[in-house]
């Protein structure tokens, strides 16, 4: 699939053409300055051809917080890709920034280079374009990002240098990575890509955006989301953290696993645990590592008292895996990895109805239900729907007979016979008699 960069200095609207062309508000838009950072990626589609753009950070001469590591990021972004939009402001004139960008763009030797004039809505017919000319890139489009202006104009040019390919992937695997600012989640995407696809930096917040990064790993397609760092509710102050914010909740929607990330050289937070509570309520698999383990004191007994402590913070993820790592030294990714790979394993995993029935009615025949609201639960069919996780209907006599211990007791008993102790599950009791006025219980962990 074919790689289109977007490079321009601050604040010309590289973000919002992005957004445009992919049709999304995935980058964040701010009238900030350096809002975007890292490179972003996302896939996109024009009459039937595809490719992926890349949003990038804004250039300039002057020297700001996160230049050089801004830098490093266009380069990797203008080296990788096969086309470039070298995006300009008609609202703001040309500098020496603009200069600057078309100077390093002809150093590196940036294939198949298009000028974009955006914001030009307000152009008229006596203005001279000869200007544009003069880097040397050829005929100018000019555009307007936020009015939609031109782009198809823009996007038919960006086709026309590349081959339509058959995309024969296999569906990845999305997965998104969550804590607090300054865990070392864009160090672990940096561990785990074998590059500086991420900016790192002691400062906390260094990203705003949530980022996709593609990548392949024992023959398995991923998407790994590394997102902004959630701060305390009272601590969000600018409009980029609240946008980041969103941007965390919308990854994990479109996730099939959470990592939530600890820091293990510091005391585990309340704000830890809030964190948690969003994987909780996403009702998705989750995995639970410390981070910075290489630097945390330790004895023969020190990881079974994380464990423990963990355990008793996070006792509404019970079912999440536990992995000790090193993003910054690139150590234990693979036992992430592996258990990574065994909850998608999971997620796949098909119970027929008839070996699940005859599963439940051993349980009941091991331990008869108890008397509950004037009678006892009757178990006569089990079957496994559709579902984001390992969802079970058990059909019952009613509902209103269940208790919530014997819940719990046929829940756990499920996951220990199949296997099903890293994911969350939900049983769903529902009356087989359709002339008891149905009440549903829908037991989730």
């Amino acid at each position: 699939m074919n790689k289109i960069a977007i490079i321009g200095k601050p604040n010309v609207g590289k973000s919002t053409l992005f957004n445009r062309i992919i049709k999304k508000n995935k980058s964040i838009v701010d009238d900030l300055a350096g809002v975007t950072r890292d490179r972003i990626y996302s896939d996109a589609q024009w009459l039937n051809r595809n490719f992926t753009l890349i949003d990038t950070g804004g250039l300039t001469v002057k020297e700001f917080d996160f230049k050089t590591n801004i830098q490093k990021q266009v380069d990797y972004a203008i080296d990788e890709s096969d086309c470039i939009i070298f995006l300009l402001s008609f609202k703001d004139g040309i500098n020496e920034d603009d200069y600057y960008i078309a100077n390093l763009l002809k150093k590196k030797k940036a294939k198949n280079v298009i000028v974009a004039v955006n914001k030009s809505e307000s152009r008229n017919s006596n203005f001279n374009e000869s200007e544009y000319y003069k880097f040397g890139f050829g005929q100018p489009i000019f555009i307007s990002s936020s009015h939609g202006i031109g782009v198809g104009d823009l996007l038919d040019k960006i086709i026309s240098f590349g081959k339509q390919e058959n995309d024969s992937n296999n569906e990845d695997f999305p997965f998104c990575i969550i804590g607090k600012p300054n865990v070392g989640k864009s160090s672990l995407v940096n561990s785990i890509l074998n590059e500086d696809r991420m900016i790192v930096s002691n400062i906390s917040g260094t990203t705003r955006d949530a980022i996709d990064s593609h990548f392949k790993r024992n023959g398995i397609n991923y998407t790994i989301i590394d997102t902004a760092g959630i701060r305390r509710k009272g601590k969000i102050k600018e409009n980029v953290d609240k946008y980041s914010l969103i941007r965390v909740e919308q990854s994990i929607a479109r996730s099939k696993l959470i990592i939530l990330m600890l820091d293990g050289s510091e005391e585990f937070s309340e704000q830890d645990e809030v964190i948690g509570g969003l994987i909780y309520k996403a009702n998705i698999p989750s995995i639970i590592i410390v981070n910075k383990w290489d630097i945390v004191e330790k004895n023969t007994n020190t990881m079974n008292e994380f464990i423990k402590k963990i355990r008793n913070k996070f006792k509404f993820l019970s079912w999440s895996p536990i992995v000790f790592i090193s993003a910054k030294e690139n150590k234990r990714i693979d036992s992430l990895f592996n258990e990574i790979e065994n909850i998608r394993e999971l997620l796949k995993k098909k119970i027929s109805s008839s070996i699940l029935t005859n599963e439940f009615k051993k349980m009941q025949l091991l331990n008869n239900p108890p008397m509950f609201n004037g009678g006892r639960i009757r178990i006569s069919y089990v079957t496994q729907v559709e579902g984001q996780i390992p969802t079970f209907v058990v059909f019952c006599n009613n509902p209103n007979y269940l208790h919530f211990s014997y819940a719990r007791y046929l829940e756990n008993n499920l996951r220990e016979t199949f296997g099903l102790n890293n994911i969350p599950i939900t049983l769903y009791f529902k009356s087989k008699n359709s002339r008891i006025r149905e009440k549903e219980i829908i037991l989730e962990e």
